[in-house]
């Protein structure tokens, strides 16, 4: 395999459902209300935030109004949690090294959230492009900037709805859940060499 396709949040970072629920405990409401009104009456402003359609002040703006809460830093409060995965971020840094071609591939809130462009040979950003995971289109332009054929990329993300479109592509793909796990089925499928 020559390319390392990979997702952000909830995989170079700390699970973002996981930062979901903190968030509710601290405001008071029940564990699962910000992921139900993502996947509900909220999904339609985070789509609009994550194809560039709005900014960050209108998405907490609408949000707010479906979790009942004070709208101010939202879109921080919801990530406070989901830190840094150090684990994951060495493991890209190494396959880079080593000359795999790397590419971020996420559905973006701010540009400003991303600290390691230097350990990609591309970043892909939905806002930017204006079309968000799972729409095929995100994974084609990612292979077109490093200039490699899907099947001889390896895909990382932490939502299986993100895996199919990069599956039926051609690409191998590789659901995140712990870094251990995830790295070294990397290992496997990235630096086998053929005998």
């Amino acid at each position: 395999m020559d390319g390392l396709l990979i997702d952000w949040g909830g995989v170079l970072t700390h699970s973002v459902l996981g930062s979901f629920e903190a968030f509710c405990a601290r405001e008071g409401l029940p564990r699962e209300t910000a992921a139900r009104v993502f996947q509900g009456e909220g999904r339609a402003a985070l789509e609009a935030l994550e194809t560039g359609e709005i900014a960050i002040p209108e998405f907490e703006r609408r949000l707010a109004r479906h979790l009942l809460v004070d709208a101010t830093d939202l879109a921080d409060r919801l990530m406070r949690d989901a830190g840094p995965d150090e684990a994951m971020r060495a493991a890209v840094r190494h396959f880079h090294d080593q000359g795999i071609r790397t590419v971020l591939v996420s559905n973006s809130w701010r540009e400003s959230d991303y600290d390691m462009a230097d350990a990609f040979d591309a970043m892909v950003l939905s806002q930017a492009l204006g079309v968000r995971k799972p729409d095929a289109r995100i994974y084609q332009v990612a292979l077109e900037r490093v200039g490699l054929p899907p099947t001889s990329c390896v895909f990382v993300d932490d939502l299986g709805g993100n895996l199919k479109p990069a599956r039926a592509l051609g690409m191998t793909t590789i659901k995140h859940e712990r870094a251990e796990i995830t790295i070294a089925h990397l290992q496997r499928v990235l630096l086998a060499r053929p005998s």
